[in-house]
């Protein structure tokens, strides 16, 4: 059980957003039921420890989060890290974004070679780009927001230099499909 519930620790905090109980059984290899019995217990024994982490529960949806207590902390430095410039690694996520979306988390860590997910929250946060839900895919998809491409003076995405020659780019891919040797 213990090794269970490590697992699906360590898969919400990587994740940014909500798993459902279903995709953590998949990913972890396990039945639903042993999924919602160590996460429950989880739920009870990060509330009851006065941890700065949480893990809630929204139907059949887990998710980590910070503590309720820490919430004014939490508010600055998020409003600090939104107001900010922009890190070199957050603008090159962005480009990325811009000139292939929408476009996957999954391919968004293979192209930078990098987990992206702190990357992505803080561009969710501060409006310059939207994730997607396709259902079918059981995947997130992102692309840059109107806000951003209003930021940037445009009036379409496709308005941006090279945006047609670096959109069809068949180098990236090539690497993503991992044929990276084709010429």
């Amino acid at each position: 059980m213990q090794e269970l519930k490590s697992k699906i620790e360590s898969l919400l905090f990587v994740s940014a957003k909500a798993m459902s109980v279903k995709n953590l059984a998949e990913l972890i290899a396990v039945s639903p039921s042993q999924i919602e019995e160590a996460g429950d217990k989880l739920v009870a024994e990060l509330k009851n420890s006065g941890s700065g982490i949480q893990i809630i529960k929204n139907g059949q949806n887990y998710q980590m989060v910070s503590s309720p207590a820490n919430t004014e902390l939490i508010q600055n430095f998020v409003k600090d890290e939104t107001t900010g410039e922009l890190s070199r690694p957050s603008l090159e996520t962005l480009t990325i974004i811009a000139y292939r979306s929408p476009i996957s988390k999954f391919d968004i860590d293979r192209i930078r070679g990098v987990n992206c997910g702190m990357i992505l929250r803080n561009l969710l946060l501060r409006g310059l780009i939207e994730a997607k839900e396709d259902k079918s895919k059981e995947n997130t998809y992102y692309s840059v927001t109107f806000d951003f491409i209003r930021f940037l003076g445009l009036s379409d995405v496709k308005d941006l230099p090279n945006y047609d020659k670096l959109h069809a780019d068949d180098t990236i891919d090539r690497v993503l499909s991992g044929n990276d040797n084709q010429k």
